[in-house]
Protein backbone atom coordinates (compact mmCIF):
# COMPACT_ATOMS: atom_id res chain seq x y z
CA UNK A 1 0.00 0.00 0.00
CA UNK A 2 1.67 3.43 -1.17
CA UNK A 3 -0.66 5.24 0.40
CA UNK A 4 -1.03 7.57 -2.91
CA UNK A 5 -4.86 8.83 -2.04
CA UNK A 6 -4.87 9.08 1.55
CA UNK A 7 -7.73 10.84 2.81
CA UNK A 8 -9.33 10.89 -0.61
CA UNK A 9 -13.07 9.95 -1.34
CA UNK A 10 -14.03 8.16 -4.53
CA UNK A 11 -17.18 7.13 -6.37
CA UNK A 12 -16.98 4.30 -8.88
CA UNK A 13 -19.81 3.94 -10.99
CA UNK A 14 -20.09 0.25 -12.07
CA UNK A 15 -17.52 -0.98 -9.02
CA UNK A 16 -19.42 -4.49 -8.79
CA UNK A 17 -17.09 -6.02 -11.27
CA UNK A 18 -14.43 -5.86 -13.66
CA UNK A 19 -12.30 -2.76 -14.12
CA UNK A 20 -14.34 -1.29 -11.87
CA UNK A 21 -14.11 -4.21 -9.24
CA UNK A 22 -10.13 -3.80 -10.15
CA UNK A 23 -10.06 0.15 -9.43
CA UNK A 24 -12.10 0.24 -6.68
CA UNK A 25 -9.64 -2.23 -4.78
CA UNK A 26 -6.55 -0.61 -6.04
CA UNK A 27 -7.80 3.35 -4.77
CA UNK A 28 -8.25 1.13 -1.38
CA UNK A 29 -5.03 -0.35 -1.66
CA UNK A 30 -3.71 3.55 -2.11
CA UNK A 31 -5.57 4.82 1.47
CA UNK A 32 -9.06 5.86 -0.18
CA UNK A 33 -12.24 5.14 1.06
CA UNK A 34 -14.96 4.53 -1.63
CA UNK A 35 -18.58 4.38 -2.47
CA UNK A 36 -19.22 2.01 -5.32
CA UNK A 37 -22.62 2.14 -7.45
CA UNK A 38 -23.99 -0.57 -9.61
CA UNK A 39 -27.22 -2.43 -10.73
CA UNK A 40 -25.48 -6.16 -9.82
CA UNK A 41 -27.06 -5.97 -6.22
CA UNK A 42 -25.35 -9.57 -5.46
CA UNK A 43 -21.61 -8.37 -6.55
CA UNK A 44 -21.99 -5.28 -5.55
CA UNK A 45 -22.68 -5.83 -1.59
CA UNK A 46 -19.89 -8.66 -2.06
CA UNK A 47 -17.09 -6.16 -2.99
CA UNK A 48 -18.25 -3.75 -0.26
CA UNK A 49 -18.23 -6.68 2.24
CA UNK A 50 -14.11 -7.59 0.86
CA UNK A 51 -13.87 -4.18 2.87
CA UNK A 52 -15.53 -3.00 5.76
CA UNK A 53 -15.58 0.78 6.69
CA UNK A 54 -13.66 1.31 3.67
CA UNK A 55 -16.26 0.49 0.61
CA UNK A 56 -19.84 1.37 0.87
CA UNK A 57 -21.79 -0.29 -1.64
CA UNK A 58 -25.75 1.80 -3.09
CA UNK A 59 -27.23 0.73 -5.90
CA UNK A 60 -27.02 2.84 -8.53
CA UNK A 61 -28.85 3.04 -12.34
CA UNK A 62 -26.23 5.77 -14.44
CA UNK A 63 -28.62 6.18 -16.75
CA UNK A 64 -31.07 7.65 -14.06
CA UNK A 65 -30.04 11.64 -13.12
CA UNK A 66 -31.87 11.05 -9.29
CA UNK A 67 -29.74 7.88 -8.79
CA UNK A 68 -26.35 9.16 -9.50
CA UNK A 69 -27.29 12.63 -7.73
CA UNK A 70 -27.99 10.02 -4.28
CA UNK A 71 -24.32 8.42 -5.07
CA UNK A 72 -22.70 11.08 -4.95
CA UNK A 73 -24.56 12.36 -2.40
CA UNK A 74 -24.04 9.01 -0.27
CA UNK A 75 -20.00 9.78 -0.99
CA UNK A 76 -20.73 12.90 1.31
CA UNK A 77 -23.19 11.13 4.15
CA UNK A 78 -20.77 8.39 4.31
CA UNK A 79 -17.11 10.46 3.97
CA UNK A 80 -18.33 14.16 4.71
CA UNK A 81 -16.72 14.44 1.05
CA UNK A 82 -16.00 13.64 -2.24
CA UNK A 83 -12.64 14.29 -4.03
CA UNK A 84 -12.76 11.52 -6.98
CA UNK A 85 -15.41 10.55 -9.33
CA UNK A 86 -14.54 7.65 -11.69
CA UNK A 87 -17.50 6.63 -14.54
CA UNK A 88 -16.84 3.16 -15.35
CA UNK A 89 -20.38 1.82 -15.74
CA UNK A 90 -21.79 0.35 -18.74
CA UNK A 91 -21.43 -2.66 -21.30
CA UNK A 92 -20.63 -3.05 -25.11
CA UNK A 93 -24.22 -1.54 -25.96
CA UNK A 94 -25.97 -1.68 -29.32
CA UNK A 95 -23.52 -4.15 -31.63
CA UNK A 96 -25.98 -4.16 -35.02
CA UNK A 97 -24.23 -2.48 -38.04
CA UNK A 98 -24.85 0.87 -39.11
CA UNK A 99 -27.56 -1.02 -41.90
CA UNK A 100 -29.50 -2.53 -38.71
CA UNK A 101 -28.97 -0.08 -36.37
CA UNK A 102 -32.12 2.20 -34.77
CA UNK A 103 -32.54 4.95 -33.19
CA UNK A 104 -33.81 3.53 -30.09
CA UNK A 105 -31.09 1.19 -29.70
CA UNK A 106 -28.09 4.22 -30.27
CA UNK A 107 -29.82 5.89 -27.43
CA UNK A 108 -30.45 3.11 -25.04
CA UNK A 109 -26.58 2.71 -25.43
CA UNK A 110 -25.99 6.98 -25.57
CA UNK A 111 -27.79 7.07 -21.73
CA UNK A 112 -25.51 4.09 -20.35
CA UNK A 113 -22.35 4.93 -21.86
CA UNK A 114 -22.33 8.74 -22.81
CA UNK A 115 -25.40 10.75 -20.64
CA UNK A 116 -24.05 8.73 -17.40
CA UNK A 117 -20.95 10.70 -17.54
CA UNK A 118 -22.09 13.76 -18.32
CA UNK A 119 -24.38 13.23 -15.17
CA UNK A 120 -21.40 12.36 -13.48
CA UNK A 121 -19.21 15.14 -14.61
CA UNK A 122 -22.42 17.30 -13.56
CA UNK A 123 -23.28 16.11 -9.89
CA UNK A 124 -19.42 15.46 -8.46
CA UNK A 125 -18.58 18.51 -10.06
CA UNK A 126 -21.30 20.51 -8.08
CA UNK A 127 -20.26 19.03 -5.02
CA UNK A 128 -16.42 19.44 -5.35
CA UNK A 129 -17.14 22.73 -6.43
CA UNK A 130 -18.91 23.41 -3.40
CA UNK A 131 -15.96 22.14 -1.18
CA UNK A 132 -13.70 24.48 -2.86
CA UNK A 133 -10.92 21.45 -2.35
CA UNK A 134 -11.01 20.52 -6.08
CA UNK A 135 -11.13 17.02 -7.44
CA UNK A 136 -10.33 14.34 -9.87
CA UNK A 137 -12.98 13.10 -12.56
CA UNK A 138 -11.69 10.06 -14.76
CA UNK A 139 -13.96 8.42 -16.86
CA UNK A 140 -13.65 5.61 -19.33
CA UNK A 141 -13.08 5.67 -22.66
CA UNK A 142 -12.00 2.94 -25.41
CA UNK A 143 -9.49 2.41 -27.90
CA UNK A 144 -12.59 2.40 -30.50
CA UNK A 145 -13.02 5.66 -30.55
CA UNK A 146 -9.65 6.12 -32.55
CA UNK A 147 -9.41 2.31 -33.92
CA UNK A 148 -12.30 0.93 -36.17
CA UNK A 149 -12.92 -2.39 -35.60
CA UNK A 150 -12.50 -2.87 -32.00
CA UNK A 151 -16.33 -1.89 -31.35
CA UNK A 152 -19.90 -1.31 -33.22
CA UNK A 153 -20.63 2.16 -34.40
CA UNK A 154 -22.80 2.81 -31.59
CA UNK A 155 -20.41 1.86 -29.06
CA UNK A 156 -17.63 3.83 -30.36
CA UNK A 157 -19.29 6.93 -31.32
CA UNK A 158 -20.35 7.14 -28.49
CA UNK A 159 -17.21 7.05 -26.41
CA UNK A 160 -15.96 9.19 -28.65
CA UNK A 161 -18.20 11.77 -27.06
CA UNK A 162 -16.32 10.71 -23.63
CA UNK A 163 -13.26 12.24 -24.45
CA UNK A 164 -15.00 15.46 -25.46
CA UNK A 165 -16.98 16.25 -22.40
CA UNK A 166 -13.56 15.73 -20.64
CA UNK A 167 -11.84 18.73 -23.28
CA UNK A 168 -15.13 20.96 -23.28
CA UNK A 169 -15.64 20.75 -19.03
CA UNK A 170 -11.90 21.30 -18.49
CA UNK A 171 -12.17 24.81 -18.85
CA UNK A 172 -15.33 25.21 -16.90
CA UNK A 173 -14.47 22.76 -13.74
CA UNK A 174 -10.65 23.74 -14.04
CA UNK A 175 -11.38 27.16 -12.35
CA UNK A 176 -12.02 25.15 -9.28
CA UNK A 177 -9.67 23.20 -9.28
CA UNK A 178 -11.10 20.22 -10.61
CA UNK A 179 -9.65 18.08 -13.15
CA UNK A 180 -11.34 15.59 -15.83
CA UNK A 181 -9.20 12.84 -17.89
CA UNK A 182 -9.60 9.78 -19.35
CA UNK A 183 -8.53 6.59 -19.76
CA UNK A 184 -8.94 4.56 -23.20
CA UNK A 185 -8.59 1.00 -22.17
CA UNK A 186 -7.52 -1.34 -24.94
CA UNK A 187 -8.36 -4.90 -25.31
CA UNK A 188 -8.79 -5.88 -21.24
CA UNK A 189 -9.28 -9.53 -20.02
CA UNK A 190 -13.02 -8.97 -18.39
CA UNK A 191 -15.78 -11.00 -18.50
CA UNK A 192 -17.75 -8.17 -20.68
CA UNK A 193 -15.41 -9.39 -24.41
CA UNK A 194 -17.17 -12.80 -23.30
CA UNK A 195 -20.30 -11.56 -22.78
CA UNK A 196 -20.42 -10.06 -26.21
CA UNK A 197 -20.20 -13.82 -27.80
CA UNK A 198 -23.14 -16.56 -27.96
CA UNK A 199 -21.29 -18.87 -25.32
CA UNK A 200 -23.46 -19.38 -21.93
CA UNK A 201 -22.01 -17.77 -18.48
CA UNK A 202 -20.98 -21.37 -18.08
CA UNK A 203 -18.28 -20.86 -21.07
CA UNK A 204 -16.99 -17.61 -20.35
CA UNK A 205 -13.86 -18.66 -18.25
CA UNK A 206 -12.91 -21.07 -20.60
CA UNK A 207 -13.16 -18.85 -23.81
CA UNK A 208 -11.38 -16.19 -21.56
CA UNK A 209 -8.87 -18.57 -20.71
CA UNK A 210 -8.18 -19.92 -24.44
CA UNK A 211 -8.32 -15.90 -25.77
CA UNK A 212 -6.01 -14.61 -23.24
CA UNK A 213 -2.50 -15.93 -24.52
CA UNK A 214 -3.87 -16.01 -27.97
CA UNK A 215 -4.24 -11.50 -27.21
CA UNK A 216 -1.07 -11.60 -25.79
CA UNK A 217 0.86 -12.55 -29.12
CA UNK A 218 -0.93 -9.38 -31.00
CA UNK A 219 0.12 -6.64 -28.24
CA UNK A 220 4.18 -5.42 -28.16
CA UNK A 221 4.22 -6.10 -24.85
CA UNK A 222 3.79 -9.77 -25.44
CA UNK A 223 0.61 -10.11 -23.45
CA UNK A 224 -2.56 -9.23 -22.96
CA UNK A 225 -4.16 -6.27 -20.31
CA UNK A 226 -5.90 -6.99 -17.20
CA UNK A 227 -8.30 -4.99 -15.42
CA UNK A 228 -5.12 -4.20 -12.74
CA UNK A 229 -3.44 -2.18 -15.56
CA UNK A 230 -6.75 0.24 -16.01
CA UNK A 231 -6.87 0.76 -12.49
CA UNK A 232 -3.14 1.53 -11.60
CA UNK A 233 -3.67 4.42 -14.41
CA UNK A 234 -7.00 5.66 -12.37
CA UNK A 235 -4.71 5.51 -9.38
CA UNK A 236 -2.19 8.18 -10.83
CA UNK A 237 -4.89 10.48 -12.54
CA UNK A 238 -6.86 10.57 -9.20
CA UNK A 239 -3.83 11.37 -7.18
CA UNK A 240 -2.02 14.38 -6.82
CA UNK A 241 1.07 13.40 -9.10
CA UNK A 242 -1.36 14.28 -12.06
CA UNK A 243 -1.90 17.85 -10.43
CA UNK A 244 -1.74 19.27 -14.15
CA UNK A 245 -3.04 16.74 -16.07
CA UNK A 246 -6.66 17.65 -17.10
CA UNK A 247 -8.80 17.28 -20.44
CA UNK A 248 -6.12 14.32 -21.68
CA UNK A 249 -7.30 10.82 -22.64
CA UNK A 250 -4.55 8.19 -21.36
CA UNK A 251 -4.55 5.12 -23.60
CA UNK A 252 -3.75 1.97 -21.74
CA UNK A 253 -3.30 -0.72 -24.44
CA UNK A 254 -0.16 -2.49 -24.15
CA UNK A 255 0.86 -0.86 -27.52
CA UNK A 256 -1.90 -2.04 -29.63
CA UNK A 257 -3.12 1.24 -31.28
CA UNK A 258 0.44 2.07 -32.11
CA UNK A 259 1.14 -1.22 -34.28
CA UNK A 260 -0.52 -2.80 -37.74
CA UNK A 261 -4.59 -3.35 -36.71
CA UNK A 262 -5.60 -6.50 -36.22
CA UNK A 263 -8.77 -8.29 -36.56
CA UNK A 264 -10.18 -8.80 -33.25
CA UNK A 265 -13.54 -10.18 -34.37
CA UNK A 266 -11.57 -12.93 -36.81
CA UNK A 267 -9.36 -14.16 -33.46
CA UNK A 268 -12.62 -14.46 -31.51
CA UNK A 269 -14.57 -16.68 -34.26
CA UNK A 270 -11.43 -18.57 -34.57
CA UNK A 271 -11.79 -19.43 -30.61
CA UNK A 272 -14.79 -19.84 -30.87
CA UNK A 273 -14.66 -22.44 -33.64
CA UNK A 274 -11.98 -24.70 -31.37
CA UNK A 275 -14.29 -24.72 -28.69
CA UNK A 276 -16.97 -25.41 -30.76
CA UNK A 277 -14.72 -28.77 -32.24
CA UNK A 278 -14.27 -29.20 -28.68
Amino acid sequence: MSGELNGKVAVVTGGASGIGRAVTEAFVDNGAVVVIGDIDDHHGSEVAETHPGSIVFRYADVTCESDMQELVAAAVDSFGRIDIMVNNAGALGDQRSVLDVDADSFTRTSDLLLRSVLLGHKHAGQRMKDQGTGGSIVSMSSIATTLAGIGSVSYSAVKAGIEQIARATCRELGRYAIRSNVIAPGVIITPILAQATRLGPERYAEFLERLTPRLGELHPLGRAGTARDIADAAVFLAGDRSGFVTGQTLTVDGGLTSVWAHDMAALVREILGTMTEG
